[in-house]
């Protein structure tokens, strides 16, 4: 028999009687039915989350955060409830739970009493985690369980993004604070630059005009020691003129007395006036000599002090003082001094008036030497000459006298200056000391003040200038550093039509499956009369072929039509369609060919297997191993991928890598049913023409 008078003779069976054309349209539609349904109601739930009664409950009572009342919770609820995600019901606790009980909610949020207590602890010593209560209830529904822990990760996310912002909001305007305290610390530490310089040019004059003033009190102090020396000396001078002056009076003002014996003692009294004469002589010597020294020191005393004043003026000039209080300061160190110049000035007038004096005395022991000789020769004229030198004497004792207070006073004085000088050199040079180390400090600080400058400027450097926007800006990067960039090679869409694929596929099974249950796998008839194997298991396997052919045209038109799924390669879509139901069709017909109606069991087993190793749901990896490896080895998983591939415009390679496993499957099928229906020819029994509405 030829190939189309078998089919024409199974389409007339199937269509013979009004029975039987019900029977074909019932099982024609199964799986449009299961197809279309399914994807119908799953077409986009996550659409109508909105409708998905939820319970949210704010205990929260706020907190006071930098002197400000902040509630979180009202936040959050608002934000929560004007997103519409889903059916949301402000309610308090009791009722929350009641409703969640008996299916009012399907789920319920809490936020509870310390929410914002919590989130605002972050900041201080006993920073607390904030919590938000999830409850939900199984057996409301499991799935929208799964969507209320979804949803509970982007309430957080999102209290998480807003708190973070807040907080860097308030860590970027301290920033910009710190960047301008830091601006006005750069200023400062350049001033303290500058000042440093200049104090360290100060020190060094200081310290160059302390050194001369201590080199010149160390002459000072040399010049006093030695005056004091002389004075010494002039002293112990004047108190023997003194004596010898006194008691010259003493003897002149006998001498004077004892007159009348004068004659007899001339030749004495010229010895003794002679050596009076030389004693005199002496003494004039001596007080000549401690006369120019008193004239050399207080000659050298203004010419000292007046250098002493200079140094000292340029000295405190040099520590900022103007000149007119320079000299105002260096007359009040000079006054310290005045009366040792004033002692060592009146000394030396006294020492000149001694000086002269003892140039009187010498000149009346010439005299006296004179009279002396002279009175030898007259003795009337001696009384006279006794008589001045008495006087003269007298007025010798007087001055010699004063010479020696005078003496004593400028040695004290001097003893003074001398002391006074020493201290002045050792306080000048502890003053040149500590000028060096006053100079090494200031080096140190300018070095420092540098540093410093420098670290603010750097410091200030690395701190970003920021606007206000910029920091709002820069507030929401670091509270959401974060952004999924979406970017698929390929997009479903929807749910419903990301299941397509499977849906389709298995609707393709079922299909097959169902019209086998009565369309003949072979006809015997067929058999028995032919003796061409090949052109009965064509017949047969083309007759619900063309049928599933047209179950999947129909499909396509609901899936893509009715539900208005996209399809990227609309043709290969409904020739992968038909590939795959002509492929199952091998299959279950292979199957009832081999082992009747075993082999019809075995479809819906098989099918129950695919259901689940197909990787329609589910990731296929996320399979156990054994059913992972069926994954590979059956054909609806080809099938399931292929229709993802035209579908979604994925891989034109993959999906024909996919078909060409499906025709494998087809061919090697179909060669498996030549070989049984061969058999068959071979052996044929009565039995075999019996009909039957199953083969």
């Amino acid at each position: 028999m030829k190939i189309v008078a078998v089919v024409r003779a199974e389409l007339q069976r199937l269509t013979s009687t009004g029975l039987a054309r019900l029977a074909l349209v019932a099982l024609m539609t199964v799986p449009l039915l299961y197809g279309g349904l399914y994807l119908w109601a799953n077409q986009d739930p996550y659409a109508k989350l909105d409708q998905v009664p939820a319970a949210l409950v704010n205990d929260d009572r706020g907190a006071v955060v930098d002197g400000t009342a902040t509630n979180y919770g009202d936040q959050v609820a608002d934000e929560v409830v004007d997103g519409g995600d889903f059916d949301w019901h402000a309610v308090s606790s009791a009722e929350a739970a009641a409703g969640l009980r008996d299916g009012t909610y399907d789920f319920t949020f809490t936020l509870p009493r310390d929410f914002s207590a919590d989130l605002s602890s972050a900041s201080s010593d006993d920073p607390q985690r904030a919590e938000i209560v999830l409850a939900t209830n199984d057996t409301n529904s499991y799935l929208s369980t799964t969507i209320a822990e979804q949803a509970g990760k982007t309430i957080r996310a999102s209290v998480a993004e807003k708190v973070g912002k807040e907080a860097a909001s308030t860590l970027l305007v301290g920033l910009a604070d710190i960047r301008t305290s830091l601006g006005s610390a750069v200023d400062g530490a350049g001033q303290l630059v500058d000042g440093a310089g200049s104090a360290v040019s100060g020190a060094e004059q200081l310290s160059t005009g302390a050194a001369d003033a201590s080199s010149g009190a160390d002459q000072l102090a040399t010049g006093a020691s030695s005056a004091a020396t002389g004075a010494r000396s002039l002293a112990a001078g004047t108190s023997q003129l003194s004596t010898g002056a006194t008691a010259l009076s003493t003897g002149l003002d006998q001498l004077r007395d004892q007159t009348a014996g004068l004659p007899a003692s001339t030749q004495q009294l010229a010895d003794g006036a002679a050596r009076v004469a030389e004693g005199n002589d002496r003494l004039a010597t001596a007080v000549g000599e401690a006369a120019a020294t008193s004239q050399a020191a207080a000659d050298a005393a203004p010419a000292t002090q007046a250098e002493i004043g200079r140094q000292l003026v340029a000295f405190f000039v040099s520590q900022g003082q103007t000149q007119e209080e320079a000299v105002a300061s260096a007359g009040e160190v000079a006054t310290y001094f005045a009366p040792v110049t004033d002692g060592l000035a009146d000394a030396n007038a006294q020492v000149q008036q001694l000086n002269g004096q003892v140039g009187t005395l010498a000149s009346g022991a010439d005299q006296v030497s004179t009279g002396a000789a002279a009175l030898a020769a007259a003795t009337p004229a001696l009384t006279g000459g006794i008589s001045d030198a008495a006087d003269g004497a007298s007025t010798l004792a007087t001055g010699a006298s004063s010479a020696a207070s005078g003496a004593s006073s400028l040695s004290t004085g001097l003893d003074e200056l001398e002391t006074g000088s020493a201290a002045l050199s050792s306080g000048l040079d502890t003053l040149s000391t500590g000028t060096v180390s006053l100079h090494d400090g200031l080096v140190s600080l300018d070095d420092g003040a540098v540093q410093l400058r420098d670290g603010l400027q750097s410091g200030l450097g690395e701190i970003p200038a920021s606007t206000e926007q910029s920091r709002d800006d820069q507030a929401s990067a670091i509270s959401d550093p974060v952004d999924v960039a979406d970017q698929p090679l390929t997009s479903a869409g929807t749910y419903g039509a990301g299941l397509a694929p499977f849906f389709i596929s298995l609707a393709a099974w079922i299909g097959i499956y169902a019209l086998f249950l009565i369309v003949k796998p072979v006809s015997k008839r067929a058999i028995t009369a032919s003796a061409a194997p090949a052109r009965v298991v064509v017949a047969g396997w083309l007759t619900p072929a063309m049928l599933g052919a047209v179950q999947m045209v129909a499909l396509f038109a609901i899936v893509r039509g009715a539900l208005g799924f996209e399809v990227v390669h609309t043709w290969g879509m409904i020739g992968l369609m038909a590939l795959a139901s002509a492929t199952f069709a091998a299959i279950i017909m292979t199957l009832n060919v081999l082992l009747g109606s075993v082999g019809q069991f075995l479809g819906l087993v098989l099918m129950v297997v695919q259901l689940v190793t197909a990787g329609g749901t589910f990731p296929w990896q996320t399979l156990p191993g054994p059913l992972a490896a069926l994954h590979f080895a059956l054909p609806m998983s080809y099938a399931t991928d292929g229709l993802r591939q035209v579908m979604y415009g994925g891989s034109t390679a993959t999906a024909w890598g996919d078909a060409g496993v499906l025709a494998c499957w087809l061919f090697g099928a179909l060669l498996v049913s030549l070989v049984a229906t061969a058999r068959m020819t071979r052996r044929r029994t009565l039995r075999d023409l019996r009909p039957s509405l199953i083969g």
